[in-house]
């Protein structure tokens, strides 16, 4: 479903209202199993295999290239779905990007990486995000955030297993920025969970 796509632009934390965060989620496989390229070539061309049960990404067939968009459908609390999208900013060997546009439960990028640390690959996730308007602000403080950094672990998780890997996922949460932006109040008119419901 693209209702909340076609037409919208991207969205960085500078236009978003909430309170600024950066969160980082790792998880480290031993090298010998798999490479950071490999890794990241593997999550590129599976990525939405690993997340969640409820939530579907929809995205090229040939995998995640700089400017493909993507279609999300989201599960929320109450049985409810949320349909958003994402657009790749940026995608190597080792790393890649995706943005999100006007409407999305947030403002902002999230990166996803490896890199080989002593023996082992560290394979990453790392968002910097501000709430898009003042309901998802209200529903990140109301356990929003739980939500996402469980959801995150689940793919991390997922994504050491398919490495036959059972790995522990590191998180660690930063507020960069305490203060709201009131001025953006009226993101509230592109919210993708209003118009999904609707």
């Amino acid at each position: 479903v693209n209702i909340n796509v076609e037409g919208r632009r991207l969205t960085s934390p500078i236009q978003g209202f909430g309170k600024m965060w950066q969160k980082t989620y790792q998880v480290r496989i031993p090298s010998e199993r798999v490479s950071n390229t490999a890794l990241i070539a593997t999550w590129k061309q599976r990525f939405p295999d690993f997340w969640p049960e409820g939530n579907r990404f929809y995205g090229p067939l040939t995998g995640i290239k700089p400017g493909d968009v993507a279609l999300l459908n989201m599960a929320l609390p109450g049985k409810m779905k949320l349909s958003t999208g994402v657009m790749v900013l940026f995608a190597d060997e080792e790393s890649f990007t995706l943005m999100t546009p006007e409407g999305h439960m947030f403002a902002g990028w999230i990166t996803f990486s490896a890199t080989e640390v002593d023996d082992q690959t560290v394979a990453q996730a790392q968002v910097l995000m501000r709430a898009s308007d003042p309901i998802f602000e209200l529903g990140l403080t109301l356990g929003g955030h739980k939500q996402e950094d469980r959801f995150w672990s689940q793919t991390l998780t997922a994504l050491a297993a398919h490495f036959d890997h059972d790995g522990e996922v590191d998180t660690k949460v930063v507020c960069v920025d305490k203060k709201r932006q009131w001025s953006k109040w009226r993101n509230v008119w592109h919210s993708a969970a209003i118009r999904s419901t609707l």
